[in-house]
């Protein structure tokens, strides 16, 4: 495996938005398109989520009632 060499901050990124869906799938309650997105977005190799991506996480934390 290739080491991603993150900065401190990219790393602490990604844990925020690690925290984000886990709070959005310990909930239990989500429908299979949001699980859809939320699997999608665990799996980017980047340290943050574009303003679209951002927006969407934002629209199941509303839906699900979780608030960040």
């Amino acid at each position: 495996m290739k080491p991603l060499n993150y900065l401190e901050s990219e790393c602490q990124q990604m844990q925020l938005i690690s925290d984000r869906i886990r709070r959005l799938r310990d909930d239990g309650k989500l429908e299979a398109p949001a699980e859809a997105i939320l699997k999608c977005l665990e799996e980017l190799k980047r340290p943050y989520l574009t303003t679209f991506e951002e927006k969407l996480m934002g629209l199941i934390e509303i839906e699900s009632r979780v608030v960040n």
